[in-house]
């Protein structure tokens, strides 16, 4: 497969939602901090100086995933990260993961944070194999949460 990584455009907007809305709907519920995120990434994300990079194939958008500042922990947060299921398993989700970190390291970013739920089983072994490692004790808006992983960087 030829995956391409590519900045977010306005032409993404109902992918980026509909992604996510999936796989969080498939597994748990879309809570207040998921709409305020998936309704308007240009303002909840991008004009907070976070990015979003959209990982397609033969021009369909099959991946995305937000680097989104986190002021309460001085550092940005990998959010969003959500695979079609046509494309899982096809590596889209570790590249969608490297651009992130590559983007926050061009950034001078010294550690990443991110959020989820150990029965996302195959994310949580994605995200160890980028380096994240578990933490605990920061204070969460999702209900769905119950791991919370850091990467040095």
């Amino acid at each position: 497969m030829n995956v391409k990584i590519e900045p977010y455009n306005e032409k993404y907007k109902t992918a980026f939602y509909k992604l996510n809305e999936e796989w969080i709907s498939k597994y748990f519920k879309m809570e207040q901090p998921d709409r305020d995120a998936l309704d308007n990434p240009q303002s909840y994300i991008l004009d907070k100086g976070g990015s979003i990079f959209v990982a397609t194939i033969n021009d369909e958008a099959v991946g995305v995933c937000a680097l989104i500042p986190r002021t309460d922990l001085q550092c940005f947060e990998l959010a969003k990260m959500a695979v079609s299921p046509k494309a899982q398993g096809s590596g889209v989700g570790y590249l969608l993961g490297k651009a992130i970190i590559e983007k926050a390291q061009s950034l001078g970013e010294k550690r990443l944070f991110l959020e989820s739920n150990t029965i996302l089983t195959p994310a949580i072994k994605l995200y160890e194999k980028l380096g994240f490692k578990k933490i605990e004790g920061i204070k969460t808006p999702y209900e769905r949460c119950n791991i919370q992983m850091e990467l040095t960087l």
